[in-house]
């Protein structure tokens, strides 16, 4: 995914005239790490949520909008603290809470706008 898609060209008229589009090769490797940060930033969101209940357990209060999204995050399905368990459906839960867009609709009306 790091390398850039022209890199990827491979030549079709023996180095003459080849005009060879790398827009598809460019998009699916745009898509791929759409997808990868999307992922990323779910797995941050939820270690972040976590930390911030363990942080609120010794009194600290946490910014409005740190709560906000943690809340929302808890209530899309992502459960909080407890025994030991398997995190891929906590993990899943927070990764559509940030695909459809839901973190950003639980911090606005705190924050204002964001786009």
């Amino acid at each position: 995914l790091a390398v850039p898609a022209s890199a990827d060209s491979i030549p079709s008229s023996a180095m003459q005239e080849d005009h060879v589009s790398m827009g598809w090769s460019a998009a699916r490797k745009l898509r791929t790490a759409v997808d990868n940060l999307t992922r990323i930033v779910a797995v941050e969101l939820y270690a972040a949520t976590r930390a911030v209940e363990l942080r609120a357990a010794e009194g600290l209060v946490p910014a409005p909008a740190s709560q906000a999204a943690v809340a929302a995050l808890r209530a899309a399905g992502a459960e909080g603290p407890g025994p030991d368990r398997f995190l891929a459906p906590d993990l899943a839960a927070a990764d559509t809470f940030v695909r459809e867009g839901r973190l950003v609709a639980a911090v606005e009306p705190v924050t204002g706008p964001l786009a």
